[in-house]
């Protein structure tokens, strides 16, 4: 989840690598933030999501969900193909291939998870590898559109006297110095997840547990938010680092029931039944909360992990489910972190 300006930079940074200027280098600032316009698809889905059936919704949400099929690798080849229709340039083709790819790589690498082959699968994965505060990933990126900035301005008349020796600094060493910038950010970009990889058959090692590389996020720069099932009733949780391995952990009680609730296993059941048909499906270690309260069951379904993620973008939402004891229908409620909880729609569950 690398910031819009920072994938925007990134597309400048292979432009001015490879000799572009103008329309094709903007063109490449363009598609190197193309994905996130699916902000566009998305806003229709909201609109339309609870007029159709709960198969149908799943669908659209696939199709105009935010990272969902404008962040795939057949959006990424069909644009590819357009734009060597379009122009026949094979190293424009290949630049712009590699612009919208560094985008959706780069999210892979630091967002949630996401579905990179669909439509031929609706399976989700992620590398999870990159914080995505990451100073290098985002703030050098930001050096090329500051470049291009100041030559606009001194293009105008403005900035008189400013950042002279920059600007010839910068003029005289173009040649390599946009190149190094490039691949510096790529090597960070591809050491990063083998790091990790390290890092999880390190920690697997040293509590004699499979450790899941996907589902070990990254919670700052270098530490990592892990998990595992370590018996029936409780999840083990860790704050792992690449200099210190385990820094804390605890243990998460994965069915907590408050009072006496009759069949409270059934309805665990069914809560997590119903979770299981909607999406997008960002909880990987389900944790239940019941009670009873009124004639009615509440079944609360959170993450394991969400109580490390205090304003985080990773399984921070939190399911009510309210099943009415005498007819056995139910309401859904969703809330992230500490908002309010909204009612969903008929059709959000199968």
């Amino acid at each position: 989840m690398v910031n819009s300006l920072s994938h925007l930079g990134i597309g400048f940074l292979i432009a001015l690598a490879l000799g572009f200027k103008g329309k094709k280098r903007n063109a490449l600032g363009f598609l190197a933030i193309l994905p996130d316009l699916d902000f566009i698809p998305y806003f229709l889905f909201a609109l339309i999501s609870g007029s159709v059936s709960h198969e149908a919704r799943n669908q659209l949400f696939y199709l105009l969900g935010h990272r969902e099929f404008l962040h795939s690798i057949l959006f990424i080849l069909l644009v590819t193909l357009f734009i060597w229709i379009k122009t026949k340039d094979r190293l424009f083709t290949a630049a712009g291939f590699a612009a919208i790819f560094s985008h959706v790589y780069l999210d892979y690498a630091t967002s949630w998870k996401m579905r990179p082959f669909y439509p031929f699968s609706t399976e989700t994965s992620t590398l999870g590898a990159i914080y995505f505060f990451d100073p290098l990933a985002n703030i050098l990126p930001l050096l090329p559109i500051f470049f291009l900035l100041v030559a606009y301005m001194k293009s105008r008349g403005k900035w008189k006297g400013k950042f002279n020796n920059f600007c010839a600094l910068v003029t005289k060493n173009r040649s390599k110095l946009y190149p190094a910038l490039l691949i510096v950010l790529v090597v960070w970009i591809a050491v990063l997840p083998v790091a990790k990889l390290f890092l999880v058959n390190y920690i697997s090692g040293s509590e004699g547990a499979k450790i899941s590389y996907q589902d070990t996020y990254p919670s700052s720069v270098g530490k990592f938010i892990s998990a595992y099932s370590y018996n029936s009733t409780h999840y083990r949780i860790m704050e792992v680092s690449y200099w210190s391995g385990i820094e804390k952990s605890d243990y998460i009680e994965k069915i907590n029931v408050t009072g006496a609730v009759p069949d409270a296993s059934a309805y665990v059941e069914r809560a997590g039944k119903l979770y299981s048909t909607a999406v997008p499906q960002e909880i990987d270690y389900p944790v239940y909360s019941i009670s009873e309260e009124n004639g009615s069951v509440n079944v609360t379904l959170s993450d394991a992990r969400y109580q490390y993620v205090k304003y985080w973008a990773y399984f921070k939402t939190v399911y009510r489910f309210v099943f009415d004891k005498e007819s056995g229908k139910y309401v859904a409620y969703a809330r992230e972190q500490e908002g309010r909880g909204e009612k969903l729609e008929e059709n959000y569950f199968g």
